[in-house]
C-alpha cells in the first residue's frame, strides 16, 4: 500500500481508467440525463454545477453526452487493441521462433504495413469495409496496430529462444509447439504487456480521430470524436463544446501511457 502511495500518478491513471471503463459499461452511474434530450431554453450554456460540461447548440447536456459517448469509443478501442495485440503477437511469435522462410514472409508483410501511415491504412480499410459503424473503425485501427506488435514480439522471441531453459526443454524431447506455448510465449510477453496499454491509448486516439472525420457512429448518437467535431463550429462563443470532450480524450490517452510506462519499468520488460 505504501509503495502504491509513492506513485500518485499511477493511482490517478488507474482511477481514471476504471472510471472510464465503468462509464462505458454503466453510464447511468455518472448521469441520469438522456443524452439525446434537447431543450431550446438551455442552448449553449457554459459549464456550471448543473451542466459540468455546458450544453450544445440544441440544449443537450454535454457531460451526459460525453459519458454515453464512452460506451461507443472505449469498446471500439478495446476491440482494436485485441485485434492488434492478438494478430501481432501471433505473427511475431511464429516469425521469431520458426525463422527461415516463415520469418521472411511474415516480416515482409509487417514491413508493408509499417510503410503505410496508420491513419491512412485505417481510412483505406474503412473504405473497403464501409462507414457508419464503430466495429469497422475498430477493425481498421486494429489492423493498423498489428505491425508494431509483431515487431516487438519477434524481437523478444528471438532473445528468449536462445535461453538455456529453452535449450533444456528441446534437449528433453519436448515438441516445438510445447516449447513455444510453455516456455517461449510466457517469457516473451513482458514488453507486449507494456505495449498493450500503449496500443489502447493509441486506439482511443485513432477511433476519436476517425469519428472526428465523420466515420463511425453517426449523429445524434454521441461519440467522443463527433462531440469534438461538432463543437469546432462554436469555438468562439462556446469553447466548452470541443475543449472539454477533448480534455477527456487527452486524459484517457495520458492515463493509458502512464500505465504502459509502469509495465515497462517491470523487470524483464523492454526499455
Amino acid at each position: 500500500m505504501s509503495a502504491a502511495l509513492r506513485r500518485p500518478g499511477l493511482l490517478l491513471a488507474l482511477a481514471w481508467l476504471v472510471a472510464v471503463l465503468l462509464a462505458a459499461m454503466v453510464p447511468e452511474l455518472f448521469t441520469s440525463r438522456d443524452p439525446l434530450a434537447t431543450s431550446t431554453a438551455d442552448r449553449l450554456l457554459g459549464p456550471s454545477w448543473s451542466h459540468p460540461f455546458g450544453t450544445d447548440q440544441l440544449g443537450r447536456d454535454l457531460f451526459t453526452r460525453a459519458v454515453h459517448g464512452t460506451s461507443r469509443t472505449v469498446p471500439a478501442a478495446l476491440l482494436a487493441t485485441v485485434i492488434g495485440l492478438g494478430a501481432g503477437t501471433l505473427l511475431g511469435l511464429l516469425a521469431g521462433f520458426l525463422r527461415g522462410w516463415t520469418d521472411l514472409v511474415l516480416m515482409r508483410i509487417v514491413d508493408v504495413l509499417l510503410s503505410i501511415p496508420g491513419l491512412l491504412l485505417a481510412l483505406a480499410l474503412i473504405a473497403v469495409l464501409g462507414r457508419g459503424d464503430t466495429v469497422d473503425v475498430a477493425v481498421a485501427i486494429g489492423v493498423a496496430a498489428i505491425a508494431s506488435t509483431a515487431r516487438v514480439m519477434r524481437a523478444e522471441v528471438l532473445r528468449v529462444r536462445e535461453s538455456l531453459f529453452v535449450d533444456a526443454a528441446r534437449s528433453g524431447g519436448a515438441r516445438w509447439h510445447r516449447v513455444l506455448a510453455r516456455h517461449v510465449l510466457p517469457n516473451s510477453m513482458g514488453p507486449v504487456w507494456a505495449l498493450t496499454a500503449l496500443l489502447f491509448g493509441a486506439a482511443i486516439l485513432g477511433v476519436t480521430t476517425l469519428s472526428f472525420l465523420g466515420f463511425g457512429t453517426q449523429p445524434p448518437t454521441p461519440e467522443w470524436g463527433s462531440l469534438v467535431s461538432t463543437g469546432r463550429n462554436f469555438l468562439r462563443g462556446a469553447w466548452w463544446m470541443s475543449i472539454l470532450p477533448g480534455v477527456v480524450v487527452a486524459l484517457t490517452v495520458l492515463a493509458a501511457n502512464r500505465l504502459s510506462h509502469e509495465f515497462g519499468d517491470e523487470p524483464g520488460a523492454a526499455r
